[in-house]
């Protein structure tokens, strides 16, 4: 894919950082927000929708309550989301008011996506939204979120959006200009390129939780669904116009030629696992090379504690993780049955859900490579 195709991306996904919106001061840029709003609306056509994933709500809730630094306790994070939602919905509002387009806000916890009946009704509601000339702008509900149930940074929350949307296109702007090799920005990385994880250096954003890394495993995350994605400086001039326009802007990441279905992604990307199912190598041979489905037989031992139906990886007996699924039976029920012949669950169990522990249907590969 090259940036000529970026012309035609019709579903599109646009993530705002918060030092993007952003000024030294930790105010919010109001300009930078009619600016990126204006390139919205006007990218916006009968065959493009576009939706933004928008962070800025705690600092705009840090200014409001008159608090000098951000907190570290989690309270008083989520008061300062609680307060500042109101205010970056309305800027929104503001900014897109002028082209006569609605906002609509969308708050969304991990364990909201990871829900597949809420995932599809996210989906329902989102697509009504565009199809009234509606522009959703999600953020993560942070006023709710925990550790158990959140995203933890908007850029894993933006790749699952695109995935929620079946975006052609994944945008995330930031304060860097791209990916970055010392002073030289890389323009292109293709999919199964996996040097750029080198370049990459631990740190966030004043004012963020996010940085580089976090990007890469979106764009990652992304690009495994067949999704284009471009990080790019979201402060520089008519960043949005010009990368839809197929410019040299920031790097893209070229997405994978056979992307994952919207399902396999949502197993491989959105859930996380309950346990590990450590299997031997006739076993990992058949999922790996013949799309085979896991058997009890070839099931070496469990880790975790899973119900019927949570996600669970697979590992081999190096304990290399190479697949995740969905286990048919619980850790104690396939303590039970490990090892054992798929004719003998019924007289060990008393009860049969399949002679598969995890069915290929169910199932995704990770890494080939093992």
């Amino acid at each position: 894919m090259d940036r000529g195709r970026l012309r035609e991306a019709q579903r599109c996904v646009i993530k705002v950082g918060t030092a993007v919106l952003t000024g030294a001061d930790g105010d919010v840029d109001r300009q930078i927000i009619q600016a990126l709003a204006d390139q919205c609306a006007n990218l916006i056509n009968p065959r493009r929708s576009i939706a933004i994933v928008s962070s800025g709500a705690i600092a705009l809730g840090i200014k409001q309550l008159g608090l000098s630094a951000r907190p570290k306790r989690m309270d008083a994070l989520q008061a300062c989301a609680a307060v500042g939602q109101g205010q970056l919905i309305r800027l929104w509002s503001e900014a897109f008011s002028p082209h006569r387009r609605a906002v609509a806000q969308v708050l969304l916890t991990h364990a909201d996506l990871a829900n597949r009946q809420r995932f599809l009704n996210a989906r329902r509601c989102m697509v009504e939204l565009q199809s009234r000339g509606a522009i959703p702008v999600i953020n993560e509900n942070d006023t709710v979120a925990i550790e158990e149930i959140a995203f933890g940074d908007n850029d894993s929350l933006a790749a699952q959006v695109a995935n929620l949307m079946n975006a052609d296109l994944l945008v995330m702007l930031s304060v860097a200009p791209g990916l970055l090799d010392g002073e030289r920005r890389i323009s292109l990385v293709d999919a199964e390129d996996r040097s750029a994880e080198q370049l990459v250096r631990s740190g966030t954003s004043s004012g963020g939780t996010g940085g580089m890394a976090t990007k890469l495993n979106a764009a990652r995350s992304a690009t495994s669904r067949g999704i284009a994605t471009v990080v790019a400086g979201g402060k520089e001039t008519e960043v949005l116009r010009r990368i839809f326009n197929g410019e040299d802007v920031g790097t893209l990441f070229r997405p994978a030629p056979e992307g994952l279905r919207s399902r396999a992604h949502w197993i491989a990307h959105t859930l996380r696992p309950k346990g590990t199912i450590v299997v031997d190598g006739g076993a990992a041979v058949a999922v790996l090379e013949r799309n085979r489905s896991l058997l009890p037989s070839g099931v070496i031992s469990v880790q975790g504690a899973f119900s019927q139906g949570d996600p669970v990886d697979l590992a081999d007996a190096n304990l290399k993780v190479f697949a995740r699924g969905l286990s048919t039976y619980s850790s104690s029920e396939l303590e039970s049955i490990r090892g054992k012949q798929s004719s003998e669950i019924l007289g060990i169990l008393r009860f049969h859900l399949g002679d598969e522990v995890v069915h290929k249907d169910d199932l995704v590969i990770l890494d080939r490579d093992r």
